[in-house]
């Protein structure tokens, strides 16, 4: 069978207050675009804050750096990847 559409991704919620100047997303090649959105307690996407693009390893660089806390995560939505 092959997936005509999948919604994929990835949820960042931490128990502490830190900076995140970068993520690893698994799984998802180099060159991939992706968006982030801010991620509130209620755990419903919000405000976009920006696009990127994973980087080797599935690495995404931030900056400046997210300020996120136990409230506030980040949610990461994957656009469309070759398999």
């Amino acid at each position: 069978m092959i997936p005509i559409h999948c919604d994929k991704d990835y949820r960042f919620a931490f128990a502490e207050p830190r900076l995140i100047d970068r993520f690893h997303l698994t799984d998802v090649a180099e060159g991939v675009g992706v968006s982030v959105c801010a991620l509130g307690s209620d755990g419903v996407p919000g405000v976009f804050l920006f696009e990127g693009t994973t980087g080797p390893g599935g690495w995404v660089q931030v900056e400046p750096p997210l300020r996120v806390d136990q409230k506030h995560g980040f949610v990461v939505t994957v656009q469309f990847q070759s398999v």
